[in-house]
């Protein structure tokens, strides 16, 4: 499960799922007298289980289905969807709980604040910007090291600092091929410079391609990330607040790579963050 695809909808979810369940504890009536007894929800089940209970498994159910890679269908319906149903149902069945009650308790008052709160944030946590911001930021890319570099090593494969120099060579000062170690170098004579002529490129080709550079960026939005054999089944969800590697440029999209060494094709490249 990926903690940095959640939203602070996601968020308001999980603080409401928490104040529902507490208040699933509290005295549902606001009984006074001797013969009046404390009842909990739990102990009535059609508002125990029809109302409480619902309200948890649904934020459970919304807050899993945001975290989980690919998403996952239950009868047609995504997982995100049966718990904003659920959030939903669950408000319904505590508001009529309290029309029907004469001396409604703390629990009964409590747990409607909080089921309207998880099914406000269930609703409109796609919706309203300032709920579908990341909740917990993005990681600062690290830039990636050139091909054969290790960690902490200056230059990769060839790096001129990691070769030994020959025996007699001063550092910094090359040895021609088949010189000795301490023989006097003789300067060859100059040569005239040949004029130069430009040669025509042949016909139909351009200027050479400019290389591709690896680099870190981000989705605004949950977009899918395409095979790279063309399939039209996505096999992974870019999530926003993650960094992901984006390895060749492949026509208007990017190949990208996850975290977990999956490569695929990001054909919906606009507004993406650039590392």
């Amino acid at each position: 499960m990926n903690i940095r695809s959640l939203t602070r909808g996601d968020g308001v979810v999980i603080g409401a799922a928490v104040l529902l369940f507490i208040a699933s504890f509290l005295d549902i009536a606001d009984c006074e007298g001797s013969f009046c007894t404390s009842t909990n929800s739990w102990e009535v089940s059609p508002l125990g289980w029809g109302g409480f209970f619902l309200g948890i498994v649904g934020a459970a159910l919304i807050v899993v289905s945001h975290g989980l890679p690919q998403t996952r269908k239950v009868a047609g319906l995504e997982l995100g969807q049966v718990g904003v149903v659920f959030a939903v149902a669950s408000a319904w069945n505590i508001l009529m709980w309290i029309f029907e009650s004469n001396n409604a308790g703390a629990g009964l008052v409590m747990g409607l604040i909080a089921a309207l709160l998880l099914a406000a944030a269930a609703v409109a946590g796609p919706l309203v910007p300032a709920l579908k911001a990341p909740l917990v930021g993005a990681p600062r890319p690290q830039a990636p090291a050139p091909y054969g570099q290790q960690p902490g090593v200056p230059g990769g494969y060839g790096y001129p600092g990691a070769q030994q120099q020959p025996y007699g060579a001063q550092p910094g000062q090359p040895q021609p091929f088949g010189a000795q170690p301490g023989q006097p170098q003789h300067e060859p004579a100059p040569q005239p410079q040949a004029a130069q002529t430009a040669q025509p490129q042949p016909a139909g080709q351009g200027a050479p391609a400019s290389d591709f550079a690896p680099f870190w960026f981000a989705v605004p939005v949950a977009r899918p990330l395409y095979g790279e054999d063309g399939s039209p089944a996505p096999i992974a969800e870019l999530a926003p607040g993650t960094w992901y590697l984006a390895v060749e440029q492949r026509g208007s999209g990017l190949v990208a790579q996850t975290q977990d060494g999956r490569r695929g094709v990001l054909q919906d490249t606009t507004g993406i963050q650039r590392g």
